[in-house]
């Protein structure tokens, strides 16, 4: 839980860099590929060979997780407003719950009506008027909601069947090269010459790679693997408030501080849902939440 909330404060001081920095004023492209390439520079220090079956798990959810799920994302904004966009990345936890099930041919009800209350809550803080024609954005949109839902219970659910003693930074430099492997032919077809023009928006960028994604990542995914699968559903949309009071204590962004608190409150009430669960991590062990 620790590793989940202090991403969750990095990750809210990120998004506003990005919307206030760089959306609009750098190629969104060039953007993930720095960040991607940064991060996976941070862990190749300490990567280690592993069996290679397991490279390729790891591989394989880096580029899903990563590597997919920001070019869907991307992609969403040629088809919806930025508030459209918010609205419909709400319902990441109810796949999580439902991917974690499925995978341990189970039903849990009382994890799935934690997310499905996160989702609630996530919506009240966000909930913008939608257009008309605006079908292929969401499916897009759903499209990135899954890679990054997969992504996670994969890992989490692949860190199960190995001993606990296992160093998860020897690991964790594979899952970013799967993401580079995506991003870079990705940026090579559809980016632009619209980089960075001042040194600010340049150390913005090695910020966001350094430490939001080189260390963030590796803390969310690891943090994942300590908690159970409706707690981590609902982290995802505890975000939400977070990065909207970085809006408005940084840039005095106006926000709507009734549903702020309404909203905040639901999702507590998800985390309580979920909090009687102490899950393990290990194969020995068995599977946790």
């Amino acid at each position: 839980m620790p590793y989940l909330i202090a991403v969750t404060l990095l990750w809210a001081f990120s998004f506003s860099l990005i919307g206030v920095y760089l959306a609009g004023q750098v190629d969104a492209y060039f953007a993930v590929l720095i960040r991607v390439v940064l991060a996976a520079i941070v862990f190749l220090p300490f990567l280690k060979w592993q069996k290679f079956s397991l490279v390729i798990k790891l591989l394989v959810l880096g580029a899903i997780q990563l590597g997919c799920m920001y070019l869907f994302y991307y992609q969403s904004f040629l088809y919806l407003t930025v508030p459209e966009v918010l609205v419909f990345t709400i319902f990441t936890p109810v796949y999580i719950t439902l991917l974690y099930d499925i995978l341990h041919k189970r039903f849990q009800y009382r994890f799935l009506a934690a997310a499905i209350l996160a989702v609630f809550a996530a919506a009240v803080m966000r909930y913008q008027s939608l257009t008309e024609d605006y079908w292929l954005g969401f499916i897009i949109v759903q499209m990135a909601n899954l890679c990054f839902a997969i992504g996670q219970v994969g890992y989490k659910v692949l860190l199960e069947k190995l001993p606990r003693s296992i160093n998860q930074m020897q690991l964790f430099g594979w899952f970013y090269i799967g993401a580079v492997l995506v991003v870079v032919p990705a940026w090579w077809l559809m980016g632009t010459n619209q980089y960075p023009s001042t040194s600010l928006q340049w150390a913005i960028l090695f910020w966001l790679g350094l430490v939001a994604s080189g260390c963030g990542y590796f803390c969310w995914n690891k943090g994942a693997t300590q908690v159970s699968s409706g707690l981590l559903a609902v982290m995802n949309n505890v975000l939400i408030p977070a990065g909207l009071l970085v809006n408005l204590l940084l840039w005095n962004k106006q926000q709507n501080l009734i549903t702020l608190g309404i909203g905040s409150a639901l999702l507590l009430v998800s985390c309580l849902i979920c909090k009687s669960s102490a899950p393990t991590v290990g194969a020995a062990n068995g599977p946790t939440n």
